[in-house]
């Protein structure tokens, strides 16, 4: 596994997030060394669909990839149908790909890609409610665990999780990839 001292980890989401989708990722990426950190839209802490609070130390509206290495991004449809509504919240996440850094998403996560508009000629996976939406966007689905394109790591579900981890791991500790564009 790889070390990722040094490194900063965003998590982007809102109340109504799986909860899985952001604990385990979290874990995982602290206890291989990195820092991580919450961003949402607004507030002091969020609520997962199944009762997992989270303190939020900073607002998307606040938040700047230049400060951070990667981010993550959990499921949740009521957490994805919110966020891809916040303008500040979509100007992040796209950020991370004009600056060609790590992201991970999972389940449906990738509702706010399609908003920032980096998922045309790109392959990945989601929940399978998506597909559809994702295939409109230009982007080519596939049904699998966890697919890897320049950088943008996604997977399906929660069942998913060690898969995702271990590959959202891995890219955050390759670094940048010229090919993770938006």
């Amino acid at each position: 596994m790889a070390n990722l001292t040094d490194s900063r980890v965003a998590f982007l989401a809102t109340n109504g997030f799986e909860d899985s989708e952001l604990t385990s990722p979290w874990d995982a990426v602290t206890g291989a060394g990195a820092s991580a950190m919450m961003i949402a839209p607004d507030g002091s802490e969020i609520t997962g669909k199944n009762g997992h609070v989270q303190t939020v130390e900073l607002t998307a509206a606040d938040a700047s990839a230049e400060d951070f290495d990667a981010l993550v991004l959990p499921g949740g449809v009521v957490n994805a149908d919110h966020l891809r509504l916040d303008k500040a919240s979509i100007t992040f996440a796209r950020s991370f790909f004009e600056q060609h850094k790590p992201v991970g998403v999972i389940c449906h996560g990738a509702w706010i890609l399609i908003e920032a508009g980096v998922v045309e000629g790109r392959t990945l996976t989601s929940y399978p409610s998506l597909a559809t939406d994702l295939r409109n966007a230009g982007a080519a689905w596939v049904d699998e665990e966890v697919v890897v394109d320049q950088g943008l790591v996604s997977s399906r579900t929660p069942d998913d999780l060690p898969a995702f981890n271990a590959k959202v791991i891995e890219e955050i500790g390759e670094g940048p990839h010229s090919g993770q564009t938006a």
